[in-house]
């Protein structure tokens, strides 16, 4: 499973990237929400995972982009360390596929990877 990861935090983008590597997925990451919207318009991913604030693009507007301007069904999992009930509702009203708040268990993350793209 290709993964697109659009995380600013290095020590977030690392810890991400080696345990969802260790779980067999390939990952690439970018550090904004630019960068992603660039990626998106000439690579496919299973799945995307962003975080909200970013610089240049931040995540919600990251999402508006996938659904509206590229007009992509991937899935988008959504890390943020805001809890605040209106982003995540937010969110799922602009295309978000799962809303998961900073700290999380990676192994929660997986499940929810798997239950968004189900391997064969």
């Amino acid at each position: 499973m290709n993964i697109l990861l659009a995380e600013d935090d290095v020590l977030t983008q690392k810890s991400l990237t080696y345990f969802l590597e260790s779980k067999k997925y390939d990952i690439t990451h970018v550090n904004d929400g630019e960068a992603a919207f660039s990626l998106l318009k000439d690579q496919s991913f299973d799945l995307i995972i962003t975080d909200l604030n970013m610089p240049k693009i931040g995540g919600m507007e990251l999402i508006h982009l996938i659904r509206n301007d590229l007009n992509l069904k991937t899935p988008v999992i959504v890390l943020t360390a805001s809890g605040i009930e209106q982003t995540e509702l937010d969110a799922f009203s602009i295309g978000a596929s799962e809303f998961i708040s900073k700290p999380f268990s990676p192994s929660v993350l997986d499940m929810r990877i798997k239950r968004l793209v189900p391997t064969t």
